[in-house]
């Protein structure tokens, strides 16, 4: 999307739109809601309205928005305000820190979640009664609150099955990234952003940070690295490597398109960590300009009807929730052993941290 461009959809309300911005400033954004509004018939913002900055593509979370806005029985418009670049996250989460005193979103949707945990630990998230089991797992919902997690990729492992012909060839565990006998023909995301950033903050307060930078320099000089898990998933199709470490739904692209790769789950043993999986994550911004429609609307969203939607789609995104009705195509046949997680730890002195990550990756 060019810097400059900015795209209306009609909503089911004649006069109202939901707005899909790329990088366009949030003031330029509202200046053109505020021209399609008086083209269309003066229509004031009210508490209905509701402002979403959302790091979900615009093609999977805008139907849901829009499946929103045509459950309610009174007027409600969704402002959406979507950043396309690989760094969304980090932008998106930079324009909320920028406008802390004076917030324009209402709603934070995030497709990952260490940098929700950034926000919360900011204090910049409000507390919501969500309307969750009380079996959820504890790892999906914040300590506070402030935030639910739903909607999970995972971190696995894609394969080139012409390459390694055998699954006993098979790499099974996240650690591989670091043997020799791969070098060179396996691949990774530059861990600076991302599910990859997440994954390794996770992983470095399992292991200290010690070991967990001489890890990254040692895949930093054995692995292939890439600007993003697309590009790891497209690499293991094409066949420039044997195999790398990529998100579900990069994954299930490739598979889907007929390349020949397959899908490994990594440290499955009793013995390993097992698969981390990190999920879509909702929250309602502290101090949010509509409170109320807000509120209601993570509700909404956090209902398994949502997870299902997201299951069938091309991501295959897995349902935390039990009343799900849709598997998605991703899972295997045999349970999954989940790594236990806590995400708040994790996300604990973020900024030290991705300084010493960047001094190895920046460069690559």
């Amino acid at each position: 999307m060019n810097p400059m461009q900015i795209r209306f959809t009609t909503s089911r309300h004649p006069a109202r739109r939901i707005v899909a911005a790329g990088h366009v400033g949030f003031a330029f954004m509202l200046s053109a809601v505020a021209l399609t509004v008086t083209l269309c018939g003066c229509v004031p913002r009210t508490e209905e309205d509701v402002v979403v900055y959302s790091a979900l593509d615009e093609e999977f979370a805008y139907p849901i928005l829009e499946a929103f806005e045509r459950s309610v029985d009174y007027e409600t418009s969704v402002v959406s305000k979507f950043d396309v670049e690989s760094t969304k996250t980090v932008g998106l989460v930079n324009q909320i820190l920028a406008e802390k005193d004076s917030p324009r979103c209402d709603v934070f949707w995030n497709n990952e979640i260490m940098h929700t945990v950034r926000l919360q630990k900011r204090g910049l998230l409000q507390r919501h009664d969500w309307p969750v089991p009380t079996d959820w797992p504890r790892d999906m919902i914040s300590s506070d609150s402030t935030w639910c997690g739903f909607a999970a990729r995972a971190r696995v492992l894609l394969v080139n099955t012409k390459l390694l012909e055998s699954d006993e060839q098979y790499p099974q565990s996240v650690n591989e990234l670091l043997d020799p006998k791969w070098k060179d023909n396996c691949a990774m995301a530059r861990p600076l952003f991302g599910t990859t950033a997440t994954h390794w903050a996770v992983l470095r307060e399992r292991l200290g940070d010690e070991i967990a930078l001489e890890q990254l320099q040692t895949i930093a000089d054995n692995a292939l690295i890439l600007s993003g898990n697309k590009q790891v998933a497209q690499a293991v199709s094409a066949g420039r490597v044997a195999w790398g470490l990529t998100d579900t739904d990069d994954a299930m692209i490739e598979k889907e398109l007929g390349y020949p790769v397959e899908i490994v789950f990594p440290d499955q043993l009793p013995d390993q960590a097992g698969t981390l999986r990190i999920p879509n994550t909702l929250a309602v911004l502290k101090n949010a300009p509509h409170p109320v429609a807000a509120h209601r609307l993570v509700n909404y969203l956090i209902a398994p009807q949502t997870e299902d939607r997201l299951a069938m789609g091309p991501g295959s995104q897995m349902p935390i929730s039990k009343e799900s009705k849709f598997p998605p195509a991703v899972l295997p046949d045999k349970p999954i052993r989940w790594m236990r997680v806590d995400f708040e730890k994790a996300a604990e002195n973020w900024e030290t941290w991705n300084a010493q990550v960047a001094k190895i990756y920046a460069q690559r």
